[in-house]
């Protein structure tokens, strides 16, 4: 069949945050990304700062305004920091914003050219859950840093004057949205209607689900599969389910985590954690008769349960994958580093397991 909106892969994401500056910084110290272009006040850009920052194929624009009525700044002060645009390689920006506006998505940029000394750099917008949108982005006729308005970045350090190590994050996996009881079928019908997008997995309360909450899951993906969108809702539970707390403390619908993909899981988690990032506790529990559950693994369990790193396997493969504790102080945003070795799934034999951890963490906050 003819895709009508044929997908490159991700471009970007920006995150909106309180103070761009302390994020790139957190990113740049934490997760090993390096600084590779700014915009700002020396920029010329009066109402708004952004930092971009990379790392294998991924690419985070941190970005903060600069006065209090801004649309950044009642983002935040609404949702805290967090992820406010998903922006995807097309080959076609206005073409890809017709397509999708024709079949029933609400526009939230126009198609948009913008020129500098490097080139063209052509982009639109629709809207998405919440406060999220969804960015079309044709640079194939840019070769600027960024786009239009910024500049090269100075390679930044961490104060010894070396530059922070990267710590071997490749690719966006997937990324993962959480919407309200009763809401995930209309985005389900939203990405295939208006995206072309298809039905890859369907998890129900059946699948993930612990003593005390549980949640469904549908997993859209975009038709070259490079583009992976899980869709999670609340399901009735003893308890607030993780999903809820998400939806509370975010005050409504929006990203719940990226994944972020690996060849070396077991390196990456142990620079992750010297660089001070925090992990949710898996039991030790989990990994007696690990193999037995799973199969043969070329990596050894001692180490995977020494860091948590949680294993899973499907009729493809297996995969390994472990989760950050959110990223603020609100319990909303956080980051899953995975491995795959053939599967394609999402970790649905550890489905129980993390949700314990992090109904562990909940019970700490005082929220389950």
């Amino acid at each position: 069949m003819n895709d009508f909106m044929p997908i490159n892969g991700v471009d970007h994401l920006e995150l909106f945050v309180g103070n761009a500056k302390q994020a790139a910084h957190f990113y740049r110290s934490g997760f090993g990304f390096h600084q590779v272009a700014y915009s700002g006040l020396e920029t010329g850009h009066r109402q708004r700062a952004s930092y971009v920052v990379e790392q294998g194929g991924i690419r985070l624009t941190l970005s903060s305004a600069l006065s209090p009525d801004h649309r950044i700044s009642r983002f935040v002060q609404l949702h805290g920091d967090g992820v406010a645009v998903v922006a995807l390689s097309v080959p076609d920006s206005s073409k890809a914003f017709m397509e999708a506006t024709k079949r029933g998505a609400t526009g939230a940029v126009l198609p948009t050219t913008t020129r500098d000394e490097y080139g063209t750099y052509q982009y639109s917008a629709i809207k998405a859950y919440g406060d999220t949108i969804i960015k079309f982005i044709d640079r194939s006729s840019y070769n600027g840093p960024f786009a239009p308005g910024y500049h090269p970045a100075e390679p930044a350090s961490d104060g010894s004057g070396q530059e922070v190590a990267r710590v071997g994050l490749t690719q966006i996996d997937h990324i993962v949205g959480n919407v309200e009881l009763g809401a995930m079928n209309r985005w389900v019908n939203f990405f295939a209607h208006s995206l072309g997008f298809s039905q890859m997995i369907h998890f129900d309360d059946d699948d993930i689900s612990t003593e005390y909450s549980a949640l469904m899951s549908k997993v859209m993906q975009d038709g070259s599969g490079k583009v992976k969108f899980p869709i999670n809702e609340p399901a009735e539970g003893k308890r607030r389910s993780q999903i809820q707390e998400y939806l509370d403390y975010n005050y409504g619908p929006g990203i719940q985590h990226l994944a972020l993909s690996t060849d070396d899981i077991v390196s990456a988690v142990l620079k992750l954690q010297d660089n001070g990032i925090e992990f949710n506790y898996v039991p030790t529990t989990y990994y007696e008769d690990l193999e037995a559950r799973v199969g043969e693994i070329h990596e050894p369990v001692d180490k995977l349960a020494r860091l948590g790193i949680l294993v899973d396997r499907d009729e493809d493969g297996y995969l390994l994958q472990i989760f950050t504790k959110p990223v603020q102080d609100r319990p909303t945003l956080f980051f899953e580093i995975i491995e795959r070795h053939g599967s394609t799934g999402f970790g649905k034999g550890n489905f129980k397991a993390l949700f314990e951890s992090i109904e562990r963490e909940q019970a700490r906050r005082g929220n389950l």
